[in-house]
């Protein structure tokens, strides 16, 4: 009798710690579904900044400096950012996003020179690549709010009794929240005509990972 009643807690300890394992797969999964996504938008905001550049370089002659700056800034921004393929944040988090603010502090810059250059602020195809970067800004906020809701599951659970056993048989690692990516700390405002109504929204990116509500509309529509 002994004998069975051991024999059912053993399978019922395999069933439960087979359990965990699954549930443990499934959030670290969550949580590098959710880093693929920042992957998807930072890869197509490093490919948009060349083009920015390039652009500018044209009104710029006398911002060489500035120019090559952003570039090396981007580079270095992408390289933190292939070091994390494959871990799915689990590392490289930290380096990727102290690259991204050095990034956004000069993007930042890039743009405050912007204000010095009448005809270059009226370029049309300058326009439509700050719109396009400032679009893909969103949607890391929303992927970055997303991953870390998903890390923070994940963590927590490879915390908990009696799954931290089951992690730590198996190598689940904490994985790194995101602090910060984008522009950081830079304040960085601008005003944005849209062609279908003609109303101005004046877009405060102190900080492009916070919550789109705090994207202000600050002027009333114009006629």
């Amino acid at each position: 009798m002994i004998g069975w009643i051991v024999l059912a807690l053993v399978i019922l300890a395999i069933v439960a710690s087979v359990a965990i394992y699954n549930r443990l797969v499934n959030y670290r999964n969550d949580a590098k579904n959710a880093f693929a996504q920042i992957d998807v938008q930072l890869t197509r905001r490093y490919d948009l900044i060349p083009n920015l550049v390039e652009v500018a370089r044209k009104y710029l002659q006398h911002e060489q400096e500035t120019l090559t700056a952003v570039i090396a800034a981007r580079n270095h921004a992408a390289n933190a950012l292939k070091n994390t393929e494959g871990s799915g944040g689990s590392t490289g988090v930290g380096a990727l996003a102290a690259a991204e603010q050095a990034l956004g502090a000069r993007l930042g810059g890039l743009y405050a020179t912007f204000e010095n250059y009448p005809d270059l602020k009226a370029d049309n195809q300058l326009a439509a690549l700050r719109e396009e970067i400032a679009s893909t800004e969103n949607r890391i906020a929303f992927s970055r709010q997303h991953y870390n809701d998903s890390v923070t599951e994940y963590n927590s659970a490879i915390e908990q009794f009696p799954a931290n056993i089951i992690a730590g048989m198996f190598g689940f690692r904490a994985a790194e929240l995101l602090d910060g990516l984008g522009f950081g700390q830079a304040q960085l405002a601008r005003t944005v005509d849209e062609l279908s109504g003609g109303w101005k929204m004046r877009l405060n990116l102190a900080c492009v990972l916070m919550a789109p509500s705090d994207l202000l509309l600050l002027d009333e529509p114009t006629n």
